[in-house]
């Protein structure tokens, strides 16, 4: 597929696996945002699996630049096999893609794909290529909340290689937001680093004014 081009193949396999009933309810979720053919997630992954792989050799230009086509498509379905297509090869991207990735998670942005670019492209990406978390210590203070989500959410599955200090210096930084997603992630994320280190994370939320949201999202698991 040139990347400009409409991505009739991957339409092809999407609609087949498609059952149009379940779009209404899916829009809904996402409270009318985006358009779906109406693809549950397995079904999804059944039907583009092959058609990711068939990529494998288009390099990290190509990569990107058939998520960014994927992305133009209205449907949000094939938003989420651009996902699926950089979570596969995020680790083997350069330095270089951090801003083509971000420039996604501000385009059609809302906590789905925010979350899926933060936890299975960023992250990857800036665990593999260290240097970019001065990148992320910016963005947790960027004026776009998605951005700051981004930032906030990118160690989630890092666990023993969580920085922590970053991670609390994000969440205290940002916990007078008023920001529903803001405050959410904080928890998110302190919830998630509470498996690896369950003390530090009670400290943190003990000595931090952070919002009930986000106190009562932190400590859900490991009270």
């Amino acid at each position: 597929m040139a990347p400009s081009a409409e991505p009739t193949e991957l339409r092809a396999l999407l609609s087949a696996a498609a059952d149009p009933a379940r779009a209404p309810a899916m829009r809904a979720y996402m409270r009318g945002q985006f358009d779906f053919l109406g693809v549950a997630a397995p079904l999804r992954r059944r039907a583009a699996g092959a058609w990711i792989r068939s990529h494998d050799a288009a390099g990290p230009d190509g990569w990107l630049a058939l998520a960014e086509a994927l992305w133009r498509q209205p449907e949000r379905e094939f938003h989420y096999v651009a996902l699926d297509l950089l979570a596969r090869h995020a680790a083997a991207l350069p330095a270089s893609a951090l801003p083509r990735l971000l420039a996604l998670a501000t385009a059609n942005a809302w906590w789905d794909t925010v979350d899926g670019l933060a936890a299975w492209a960023v992250g990857p990406l800036v665990r593999s290529r260290r240097e970019l978390q001065a990148d992320m210590d910016g963005l947790a203070g960027d004026a776009d909340f998605w951005l700051r989500r981004v930032a906030i959410l990118h160690q989630l599955y890092w666990k023993r290689e969580t920085d922590a200090a970053r991670l609390f210096r994000y969440c205290g930084a940002n916990a007078a937001d008023p920001e529903f997603f803001i405050r959410k992630a904080i928890g998110w994320a302190l919830r998630e680093y509470g498996y690896t280190d369950a003390e530090a994370v009670r400290s943190f939320v003990a000595a931090t004014a952070l919002s009930p949201l986000s106190r009562r999202e932190a400590l859900k698991r490991i009270q």
